[in-house]
């Protein structure tokens, strides 16, 4: 009888998180096309037999780069639904959301993945259940602050404030990457404004 090989889940999460450091520097500078699984490999310090143990393709990796992603984000609404008014948290932390979303090593790997949505339905179809399940619970979060200060809540309200709150800051993204020299200060002072409106009104 074959005895089976004992894997350290430690070690395996560790070697997992390896190859998705090595990949998102690899797709940063040569776009997921543009990076082989060769590529990877070397920059992981590992062969591409070894890495095919952990993720079964380049869609694989992309995968786990936008769960990465929703934990992320479920994180950041969890630190806001633990406040005592989230409303008024997301205002206050406008500018670290600003600043966070203008950083290249934020918004690089982000954008390599839109367009990878665009063009292959695997990737587009996980981006896709990855928005639905993150902006369900900001949708909560946005409902549960908006019904304490006694505003409306109806499902044309709420839908609209919370994909516009989602546009603003996802178009930071394309607007860092076409303006290096955006006007920061202001623009954190004009997002006050602009939540506030739409947070509270």
């Amino acid at each position: 009888m074959t005895e089976k090989r004992h894997i350290d889940p430690e070690r395996a999460a560790t070697r997992r998180r390896q190859v998705l450091d090595a990949a998102a520097t690899c797709f940063r500078r040569s776009g997921f096309h543009g990076a082989s699984m060769s590529e990877i490999s070397k920059a992981a310090g590992m062969s591409a037999g070894h890495i095919y143990n952990y993720f079964a393709s380049k869609d694989a990796i992309i995968a786990a780069f936008v769960e990465d992603n929703v934990a992320r984000v479920m994180e950041l609404i969890g630190n806001i639904e633990s406040q005592a008014d989230p409303l008024q948290a997301i205002v206050d932390d406008v500018e670290t959301s600003v600043r966070n979303n203008i950083d290249p090593e934020h918004w690089a790997l982000p954008l390599e993945i839109f367009a990878e949505s665009s063009r292959n339905p695997v990737i587009a179809a996980l981006s896709q259940d990855a928005d639905r399940r993150t902006r369900a619970r900001f949708r909560a979060l946005l409902k549960a602050g908006r019904e304490k200060y006694g505003l409306a809540v109806d499902d044309n309200t709420l839908d609209g404030r919370m994909e516009t709150v989602i546009s603003l800051f996802q178009g930071l993204q394309l607007r860092a990457l076409h303006n290096p020299g955006l006007p920061i200060p202001g623009m954190i002072d004009s997002f006050r404004i602009a939540l506030k409106a739409l947070l509270f009104n």
